[in-house]
């Protein structure tokens, strides 16, 4: 029932019941992402599919190391994230995948195909896939040397495709920006990026420049982690 003693149909009952448990969630100082703000910087209350994710990921994927490790970017850091080792359960990874249908819908982005560079998209793309009824890939580093010589394994993307990019880790955002150029000589179309986690300030503006809609479902702040930059030894904190 609403305020005014009426009855709300399934939809509204549900979007209610879900504000309340977010409201509940934000006065007992439970996550909230930092970076889900309206253009005037009031907080939005996030889902509850967002926060759950949000969860996994502090639990499951983030651990901190005594001396500094290189990442994949080159920078070195204390902190590690490994949405891998987060998402190896198959209801955390379909938490991922529900949360990150429910940021792409709301965002208006369309896709028929989902993939990125192999490994970090794997096991994404599968279960977004799944959670979509669309089609999956990864993209290989190198082409294979043998066979059909193939970069692109999966499904076959070309003219008229749709494509959601998605990648687990972030820094620089390298591995996802090589990735737009290898789907875009396919002749499919970029209908947007997603990546687990941002733990950086430099993919955002990069994916921009490159016109990219760019949607991380979490990013350094959201951890409580300091960001990563090229090549720099982030403190104990970081």
């Amino acid at each position: 029932m609403d305020p005014r003693g009426l009855a709300l149909t399934a939809p509204a009952a549900k979007f209610a019941t879900a504000r309340l448990e977010c409201t509940s969630l934000i006065k007992r100082n439970d996550i909230v992402p930092v970076n889900y703000m309206d253009e005037r910087q009031e907080v939005v209350v996030p889902s509850l599919l967002r926060r759950k994710l949000l969860r996994i990921l502090r639990d499951k994927a983030l651990g901190t190391h005594e001396t500094p490790i290189r990442l994949s970017s080159g920078a070195l850091s204390t902190d590690f994230v490994d949405g891998k080792k987060g998402l190896c359960r198959w209801k955390d990874l379909y938490t991922a995948a529900e949360a990150i249908m429910e940021a792409v819908e709301d965002a208006g982005i369309d896709f028929d195909a989902v993939g990125g560079p192999t490994m970090g998209a794997d096991a994404l793309a599968v279960g977004i896939a799944a959670a979509s009824d669309s089609r999956w890939f990864f993209i290989r580093k190198q082409p294979k040397e043998h066979g059909t010589g193939r970069r692109i394994e999966g499904a076959r993307i070309g003219s008229g495709d749709r494509v959601l990019l998605v990648d687990d880790v972030v820094t620089t955002g390298g591995s996802i920006l090589e990735a737009v150029d290898v789907v875009r000589e396919t002749g499919a179309t970029i209908a947007g990026a997603v990546t687990l986690v941002d733990r950086s300030e430099l993919a955002g503006p990069e994916m921009t420049a490159s016109g990219v809609r760019y949607l991380p479902m979490a990013t350094y702040e959201d951890l409580d982690i300091k960001p990563v930059g090229r090549g720099i030894v982030t403190a104990a904190a970081s």
